[in-house]
């Protein structure tokens, strides 16, 4: 039989994960020579734990930590990192497992297995965690570590400083490791891109096949489970990236649709628009890709004019980002291009400027236009230390305010949304009800919502779209009806 997809899953080099190692010993040395500290101290790492579900001995898929990940590239759980800032040397150290482990999860691996595999300079123990560093620095009696603690703005947790029996016993700076670390994460390596250009190739394609295999009747978890079977058959991609969101009708009005409590099980109905935002996550890396369409393969006219108007916008924001330029300014491009266009399409009246002034923009896209992307779907560092979050509404949702800068991978997600709790208490204030056509805004009562993602890379000049989706609505429906993705354009003199 004939394979569904063209791409093979790339090898990972370990290089990847030294070049991390050396982009933080870079920045961490340099931050300390500016402040005129001695060049000494233990970057020291936890990676994640393997969990049950609940009281069962059920163990949940295990995912690596991402700072771990990031600097080690470690797929196993239980495991620690150190960085000597001093000499550069890493070291690993592994849970010592019990003998039954090789009966029951296969062959338990040498320390010198982890060694070679990951490329670090040594390979312990984690009982011997604190011998070891006291080791590497006898001159002290107190040796420095620095310790990753620091708030994630996306979710507004704290990471969770590593903690080992005799860690009493060092000095400890929780402040230094995570600013420094986050924001080496926040521009990319060429190794690292190709790992996230996989991922977005590989989602790509999933969603041109559910785009070629949705009908009415189906249901929604169908359709999740076609693109989790082409991104893990054809990619090998265990881990999405995030929870898939796969509304249709009214559902693709909830922004965070698919969870436990909606758990894409709506059946599909001819007429519908559908808003499928998955991505799949290749060796730690994430991709984030949202399409919108009808399910019947024919736009309506209503269903093009809000398609159209998130697409100009997706398209207007990715025509102009380059290196300097502020994302709040994109957000709030983004914002005027689609009440531009529902002013156009007669579903709002007025001044857009006036619109603007009473932030209209976040009735119809109550979300933030994007986030970074990398090793995590909402990858860290959207806020540097001393940015503050916007107040207004709508921005209040940015998960960054920072000016671009190349290396950066954010995702331009324009959405345009009917959602009765937003539109009922803009009709019913005076400031805002004087922009709606109530007649024609009747008409989406229930329509839901259209988004548009795509994973753009910041270039020295520009920008470059990392997704592959047919978003035309003319491509949509060529490719809906059975046509071939990339559409194959005829030469001139073929014609």
């Amino acid at each position: 039989m004939a394979s569904a997809s063209l791409l093979t899953p790339p090898p990972v080099p370990v290089e990847l994960y030294v070049t991390n190692r050396e982009k933080l010993l870079k920045s961490l040395r340099q931050y300390l020579a500016d402040s005129a500290r001695p060049l000494k101290g233990i970057v020291l790492l936890q990676g994640g734990d393997e969990r049950t579900r609940y009281d069962t001995d059920h163990l949940e898929l295990f995912r690596q930590e991402s700072y771990f990940a990031y600097l080690f590239g470690v797929i196993e759980p239980g495991f620690y990192g150190a960085i000597d800032i001093a000499s550069g040397k890493s070291i690993l150290f592994a849970p010592k497992l019990p003998s039954d482990y090789a009966v029951w999860s296969g062959e338990i691996k040498p320390l010198s297995y982890f060694k070679e595999k990951y490329e670090v300079s040594m390979a312990y123990y984690t009982d011997e965690i604190a011998a070891v560093l006291h080791e590497q620095y006898q001159e002290l009696e107190k040796p420095l570590l620095f310790l990753l603690r620091g708030l994630n703005t996306d979710s507004n947790n704290f990471s969770v400083p590593a903690n080992f029996e005799g860690i009493d016993t060092f000095e400890i700076d929780l402040n230094i490791l995570h600013p420094i670390l986050t924001e080496c994460r926040v521009v990319k390596s060429e190794l690292e891109l190709a790992l996230i250009q996989f991922a977005n190739d590989i989602s790509s394609e999933a969603h041109v096949q559910v785009m070629k295999n949705i009908k009415a009747g189906m249901k929604e978890y169908q359709l999740e489970s076609l693109f989790l079977h082409h991104t893990y058959m054809y990619g090998g991609c265990r881990h999405c990236s995030y929870t898939c969101i796969c509304a249709t009708g009214e559902n693709s009005a909830v922004l965070h649709y698919g969870h436990a409590a909606a758990p894409n099980d709506r059946t599909l109905e001819d007429g519908d628009m559908a808003l499928f935002d998955m991505g799949a996550e290749y060796q730690f890396y994430a991709s984030d890709i949202t399409c919108s369409f009808p399910v019947n393969g024919k736009f309506t006219n209503d269903q093009s004019l809000i398609y159209n108007a998130v697409l100009k916008a997706h398209d207007a924001v990715i025509s102009v980002m380059k290196p300097g330029i502020n994302w709040v300014e994109m957000h709030k491009l983004a914002e005027k291009t689609i009440l531009e266009s529902l002013t156009e399409g007669s579903v709002l009246v007025g001044d857009v400027k006036d619109m603007i002034a009473e932030h209209l923009g976040a009735v119809f896209m109550p979300h933030g236009l994007g986030h970074f992307l990398g090793i995590d779907t909402h990858d860290p560092g959207g806020y540097l230390q001393g940015l503050e979050r916007p107040e207004e509404p709508g921005l209040n949702a940015l998960r960054t305010v920072r000016d671009l800068k190349e290396g950066m991978v954010i995702t331009v997600e324009p959405g345009c949304y009917f959602i009765d709790a937003l539109l009922d208490p803009a009709l019913e204030n005076s400031k805002t009800s004087k922009f709606f056509n109530v007649k024609a805004l009747n008409r989406f009562r229930g329509f839901g919502g259209v988004r548009i993602e795509s994973d753009v890379l910041v270039t020295a000049n520009g920008c470059r779209n990392m997704s592959n989706c047919p978003r035309e609505t003319s491509e949509i429906e060529a490719v809906m009806a059975g046509g071939p993705w990339p559409i194959v354009k005829k030469s001139a003199a073929a014609k």
